[in-house]
């Protein structure tokens, strides 16, 4: 272990160096993609920094043990060295922690894309709550959320919304809540008093940068119309929203949330841009999760991974089986809980992989 984190540690000062060379600094997506991994390892390498003391503190500690014959400095150096050993065992497996290879996208913004599903209105009133769900997450968390693109339902909520979040580590939190989310409760249009059951998908994509994705002009199509409201009628009489079709994929962004059309097209092809990087990183995903039993932080959109029971005030996850009784806290943006066990199962995978792999 002492030998890999030498490495790291070698190679951390290494990209340092190079982040202060001006051939680097001239290259901007060089000195991106350098900032980023200098900044990846520093966490390790704060770990084998303080891991490095605690053994050299052993060493010291021994060699007291070894030479002094004052019998009271011997048992303070004793438990001494039950304190520093019982640290240095703690060290490691927060060391082995470290040193399971992490998502290279966790860093990332993510692009978050709630649409209603089965169930009509109750559907889209649903992907409503979802959408104020994750606002109040990010907010609690002071994440910068930026609408790109909504489309309203008929007697509320939202049938499709659209939006970007920045902060530190937004994808490494936000990835786990892909998939079918599903609600169970009389919808308001319900005389009878009988509980329905409606669903909302949501979809969270890693934002890619300019550098990542080169999109050639001469491969999107771009149509503008006028935007429009609840119903479909008009509201305004420019064209200033924007569709983008990109004909290698047949991928397909609308935006017409903003009244300028150079706007939308900006937010158009932060999605699209998106979403084709995104094309590449399922493929990863799909080689990763085929060598695992299970694979909680993605999978398919089309499975169900949560319900929300508004009748027993409970919230279940059913790819951990982990059920929460505080659903009215949970629509708040309390979402915490869930992610850190998932993030937990996913943990324990990724160091079941790695130990098997040494």
């Amino acid at each position: 272990m002492l030998e890999k984190l030498e490495a790291i540690h070698n190679r951390w000062l290494q990209i340092a160096e190079e982040m202060n060379n001006p051939e680097v600094l001239s290259d901007m997506k060089r000195y991106i993609k350098l900032n980023k991994d200098y900044k990846d390892l520093q966490p390790v390498v704060d770990a084998y920094k303080r891991y490095k003391t605690i053994l050299n503190n052993i060493v010291s500690v021994r060699d007291v043990l070894y030479t002094e014959k004052d019998e009271e400095f011997r048992i303070m150096a004793k438990e001494e060295l039950e304190v520093l050993t019982e640290r240095k065992e703690e060290m490691e497996e927060e060391i082995r922690i470290l040193l399971v290879p992490k998502d290279p996208e966790d860093s990332r913004n993510a692009i978050v894309e709630i649409r209603a599903g089965t169930g009509g209105d109750e559907a889209g009133l649903f992907a409503g709550d979802l959408y104020r769900m994750y606002a109040k997450y990010c907010e609690d968390r002071n994440w910068k959320v930026e609408v790109l693109d909504f489309t309203e339902g008929t007697v509320g909520g939202f049938k499709e919304m659209i939006f970007k979040v920045q902060g530190d580590n937004v994808f490494g939190q936000l990835k786990y809540e892909s998939g079918v989310h599903r609600v169970q409760r009389v919808p308001i249009t319900e005389a009878q008093g009988r509980i329905h059951t409606s669903a909302a998908t949501v979809a969270i994509l890693p934002e890619a940068e300019e550098f990542d994705v080169e999109i050639n002009p001469e491969d999107v199509r771009k149509d503008t119309y006028c935007s429009s409201g609840p119903g479909g009628q008009s509201v305004n009489t420019t064209y200033s929203a924007v569709r983008l079709t990109h004909i290698p994929t047949g991928i397909v962004v609308t935006c017409q949330d903003q009244k300028s059309q150079i706007k939308n097209l900006e937010r158009a092809m932060v999605v699209l841009r998106s979403r084709i990087y995104e094309l590449e990183y399922e493929k990863r995903m799909e080689e990763i999760s085929s060598r695992r039993k299970t694979m909680v932080s993605t999978g398919d959109r089309s499975a169900k991974i949560r319900t929300y029971n508004y009748p027993q005030g409970r919230v279940t996850d059913h790819r951990i089986n982990l059920t929460l009784y505080n659903l009215p806290s949970i629509l708040n943006g309390n979402i915490q809980e869930f992610i850190d066990a998932l993030q937990v199962a996913e943990n324990a995978e990724r160091l079941k992989e790695a130990v098997s792999s040494e």
